[in-house]
């Protein structure tokens, strides 16, 4: 298993990834989510994807610093990986990579309706700051301050 920057050679397996990733979602949120439809090859021109390979592009996370915090956008694991630790892995690396920027919390949001998700998140460490409508999802958001 490797972490590494993306390049856009990537891009359309990256691209895959979401789409099998969030589609079980479709049907309960009622329309694709936004990482299914996200612009990717302009997140891999900003150097703000990381994609994990176990021979192949198996997952990937999205972050950028934003204000006191580092954004975390997204995280997928393909299902054909799914339950092997590729999504803790990337969580850590992400958790890593924001102690490395003198970063000390990361937040995140997921849809009202992906409660894996958030109980995963809360399992994690992170704790509800807050909910809302944007962009046409009911969101959840969280933030983790890191020890």
């Amino acid at each position: 298993m490797n972490i590494r920057l993306a390049t856009q050679e990537d891009l359309i397996a990256i691209e895959a990834c979401a789409r099998a990733a969030y589609e079980p979602y479709v049907q309960h949120i009622g329309k694709e989510p936004a990482p299914m439809v996200a612009d990717f090859e302009n997140l891999i021109d900003q150097n703000a994807v990381y994609v994990l390979e176990d021979s192949t592009v198996a997952g990937f996370a999205v972050f950028y610093p934003e204000g006191d915090h580092m954004h975390l956008e997204n995280v997928a694991v393909h299902p054909s990986h799914q339950g092997q630790g590729y999504g803790g892995a990337l969580m850590a690396f992400v958790e890593s990579r924001t102690r490395e920027a003198g970063i000390i919390a990361i937040e995140l949001y997921t849809h009202e309706k992906m409660t894996q998700n958030q109980n995963i998140y809360r399992h994690l460490g992170y704790h509800e700051v807050e909910r809302r409508r944007e962009a046409g999802f009911d969101r959840i958001y969280y933030r983790k301050v890191l020890p």
